[in-house]
């Protein structure tokens, strides 16, 4: 396909987005997401995050397998997950998940820095390289369990969970800045919730059900330790 046909499908995305905030607007509460998102969105080559044979399905509204039983997000749950973070040019982001980097590009439109940990060696070498080659300066990898966040670089201004664990982990709510907010799925495999969590300047924690979801768990264990 042409850089022009990835541009039609770009924009037809677009309005699907749109079209799918509409629909859930009582649950977000707002009928429209945020302008700088949408753009972060029609600017990111969402088929150069994709396996090349996936690449004319890499803009229609569903998840795509991208290997090792992980999957890229279906592009509306990737805006409204972004969109409710409500990131500044100024902040800094914890991902949890690299995947193929196709989140962590759109984060990197919008935050000064984000820090993105995938569990899968072989994803974070494929989603460097891809992030690389469009540029992306301002992210930088780990290959680690995320269950444990990145503490080094703690606080983080905003985190993003893409994969499920049971319970929000202590981890990540620690390393959650004063005035901050965490997105992140959770709860039992058919039942979870994709949650919003903000912490107050005086360290209190509250969170909001935002709407039912399904993705891959979270692996608690390290790198190397999974049986197959």
């Amino acid at each position: 396909m042409s850089v022009k046909d990835f541009e039609i499908l770009r924009r037809q995305m677009l309005a699907e987005i749109a079209a799918g905030t509409f629909h859930v607007s009582d649950l977000i509460g707002k009928a429209a997401l945020d302008e700088r998102v949408m753009a972060a969105m029609a600017k990111v080559p969402r088929h150069e995050f994709v396996p090349v044979e996936l690449q004319l399905y890499a803009y229609a509204n569903i998840p795509l397998p991208i290997g090792f039983e992980k999957t890229i997000s279906q592009p509306f749950i990737v805006a409204l997950m972004t969109d409710l973070l409500d990131i500044g040019a100024e902040e800094t982001v914890l991902e949890i998940g690299t995947g193929l980097g196709y989140q962590a590009a759109i984060l990197a439109q919008l935050a000064r820095k984000v820090y993105s940990i995938e569990i899968i060696e072989e994803l974070a070498r494929q989603a460097k390289q891809r992030l690389r080659q469009q540029g992306c300066t301002n992210i930088e990898l780990k290959i680690a369990n995320g269950y444990h966040g990145w503490s080094e670089h703690a606080p983080f201004d905003k985190v993003i969970v893409t994969a499920a664990p049971d319970l929000i982990p202590p981890p990540l709510i620690h390393q959650l800045k004063a005035g901050g907010k965490m997105v992140i799925p959770a709860g039992l495999p058919d039942a979870q919730q994709l949650v919003l969590v903000e912490k107050n300047g005086n360290g209190k924690v509250t969170t909001k059900e935002i709407l039912q979801v399904r993705f891959s768990q979270l692996e608690e264990t390290e790198p190397g330790t999974r049986s197959n």
